[in-house]
């Protein structure tokens, strides 16, 4: 592989990186913030990515943001009220969710499953135009993205440290606690779950307008690829870091778990293994920091076996 070649693909994958980023962003808000394990990630990312592009597709590209994170934020207070107030487990409230999420995008596109928008204006499109004949016109995606996920992280870890941030925080950490200091946990669960919805459709509907088509099967395996790229972020800075550098480490979790698997395709590998190469990514994230702890005991335990059989011997 030529310089030119694999600095291309580190592009790629960092574009692709940054705006996955901002669904690891959004478990880093449920999954490590609060406590819940959502599963209808993948439904909420198609959802964002179906509501963007028939917003971009009516010629309103700008709009399109809001309009995907507004309905993200429906369907994490739908999650939240099957949790909270109907007494549905969370994971089973995700799934319900997840599989509900697939007849509602459908219908939302007029029951098509793909929605191409290769003519149609998008934010990446218009930034393209404004570094026009400049040194940066290839650079734009990565450009916007970079300016998107940074503000997306100040946003977001400034909100942990207002009161209802941190009631969110202290929410995940011990409920019991909230509700004996006359802290709803019913409302922080649903603004946390609507707020990390609504990053998850932000994220959906970028996808969209950077690959220019729209497809009701792209939030396949999203939550996968979401948990192992934060899983991949704490080995790098753990939970006991502040929140920047834990939002930091998020993204470059998923620009690292991309890098990956942009290698593994430049091996021609058939399409069908490439779930295979997710899931083993995602059993080292999980299984990372463990082997790490274990290690030295490991080694320690061959060192002493060794030390030992000399003495064996003459004996």
């Amino acid at each position: 592989m030529t310089i030119d070649k694999f600095l291309s693909l580190g592009q790629t994958a960092l574009e692709l990186g940054l705006i996955n980023g901002l669904t690891v962003l959004s478990l880093f808000l449920s999954y490590s913030m609060l406590n819940v394990c959502d599963l209808s990630t993948d439904g909420c990312f198609t959802l964002g990515a179906a509501v963007g592009a028939l917003v971009a597709l009516a010629g309103y590209p700008w709009l399109s943001l809001p309009a995907a994170m507004l309905a993200g934020a429906v369907s994490g207070f739908v999650t939240a009220t099957l949790q909270t107030r109907m007494g549905v487990q969370s994971l089973l409230a995700g799934i319900v969710v997840n599989t509900a999420l697939y007849s509602v995008n459908m219908a939302l596109t007029g029951n098509k499953a793909a929605l191409p928008m290769n003519k149609t204006p998008t934010i990446f499109t218009m930034a393209k135009g404004l570094f026009k004949d400049t040194p940066l016109a290839g650079q734009s995606v990565l450009l916007v993205m970079l300016l998107i996920t940074a503000l997306v992280i100040l946003i977001l870890c400034a909100f942990l440290r207002t009161k209802l941030g941190l009631a969110i925080r202290a929410t995940g950490s011990n409920a019991d606690m909230v509700r004996s200091s006359s802290i709803n946990p019913t409302f922080t669960t649903t603004v946390g779950l609507c707020v990390s919805n609504a990053m998850t459709a932000f994220s959906g509907c970028l996808m969209a307008q950077q690959q220019k088509n729209y497809e009701v099967n792209m939030g396949s395996g999203m939550v996968t690829v979401a948990l192992a790229s934060l899983l991949i972020g704490g080995v790098f800075f753990g939970k006991h870091r502040p929140i920047p550098l834990r939002a930091v480490g998020a993204v470059l979790g998923a620009f690292l778990f991309r890098l990956v698997y942009a290698l593994a395709l430049t091996l021609d590998m058939p399409a069908f293994m490439l779930k295979a190469v997710s899931s083993v990514i995602v059993v080292l994230a999980i299984s990372g920091p463990y082997l790490r702890t274990q290690l030295p005991l490991l080694l320690k335990s061959l060192k002493s076996r060794r030390s030992a059989a000399p003495e064996g011997g003459r004996g």
